[in-house]
């Protein structure tokens, strides 16, 4: 199953996160989920993990396991490099071992001090506090995304984490539109409002939290999961499914793309099984009145401001 973008190009609707996996773990993870269907791959340089990533896709392409025009590729420019552009998309790309991206994402809609191509690091200033870069607009940074789709680099060019002020404003400068806004989105903190925003104005939505970060977020956020929440785990007794199953068809039904994220094999083969059972739309407007506007991912931990505010 997948979305048609804005520029034709079709998004597989489910995908495999990689934040936060490494090494042999990750090289492993992407030829079992090659094996079990999965031909979307969501990445980012600030990951730390694309050159892992590019070891495990050539060797899939080597063996013939799988052909490049069959998978769709994404990673993101971080905030240090709104500057750099062109040559941190080519870093990517070399890590990546790809000759194109099939999207390219703005990972957040702000420029911090730049610390080298690639280097993705947050400069803090004497207070802890992010260095925002402000001489370099988000315009700026989306004419230089657009010459990445006339050089051939990349097929589809999006945004990350902007909300519909953001959103809007990138509609109006821009000559090639966003395909793709990433944004968290889950049965608790479900921002209708933006979704159908994005989606009215052609643009795709994808949810990089679709499971509200589970337990890797209550611990690094101590955010609450949805995944405890009793009228999911009614749905999934119902169905005979996971509450992960559930909350990623609903995902679906929204025609989201859903992107989890999951080391263990087991979680990896069910978050796949998702296209055999509907939601009727009884029980998607049921799990509309869970949301509790929360949302789980915190940057502001790290960057000593709170961007959200």
């Amino acid at each position: 199953m997948a979305i048609t973008l804005n520029n034709g190009f079709k998004m597989p609707a489910v995908g495999l996160g990689v934040w936060r996996m490494e090494g042999k773990e990750i090289r492993d993870l992407i030829i079992n989920a090659i094996n079990i269907g999965y031909r979307h791959f969501d990445c980012a340089a600030d990951y730390k993990n694309e050159a892992e990533v590019g070891e495990a896709l050539a060797g899939a392409f080597s063996t013939g396991l799988v052909k490049r025009e069959d998978l769709f590729i994404t990673t993101k420019l971080w905030n240090s490099d709104h500057g750099n552009v062109v040559e941190a998309c080519k870093d990517s790309l070399k890590k990546l071992r790809l000759d194109y991206l099939d999207l390219y994402l703005v990972h957040f809609p702000v420029a911090t001090k730049h610390t080298g191509v690639g280097a993705t690091a947050s400069a803090l200033d004497e207070d802890g506090v992010l260095e925002i870069d402000t001489t370099i607009s988000l315009e700026t940074t989306w004419h230089a995304m657009e010459e990445l789709v006339s050089m051939g680099l990349v097929r589809s060019i999006g945004i990350s984490n902007y909300d519909i002020f953001l959103t809007r404003d990138c509609l109006a400068y821009s000559k090639v539109k966003p395909a793709v806004n990433q944004i968290e989105t889950h049965p608790y903190f479900q921002r209708d409002s933006l979704v159908k925003f994005c989606q009215k104005h052609g643009i795709c939505v994808t949810a990089h939290t679709p499971l509200g970060g589970a337990a890797a977020n209550s611990e690094l956020f101590g955010s609450v999961s949805c995944l405890d929440d009793p009228v999911l785990k009614n749905l999934a007794e119902k169905y005979k499914k996971t509450v992960a199953q559930v909350v990623l068809r609903w995902g679906i039904q929204r025609n989201t793309v859903v992107i989890p994220k999951t080391s263990k094999l087991e979680r990896l083969n069910e978050n796949f099984q998702v296209f055999d059972f509907e939601l009727t739309k009884e029980e998607m407007d049921l799990i509309k009145k869970v949301d509790r506007k929360h949302r789980t991912n915190q940057p502001a931990k790290f960057w000593g401001i709170d961007l959200y505010a």
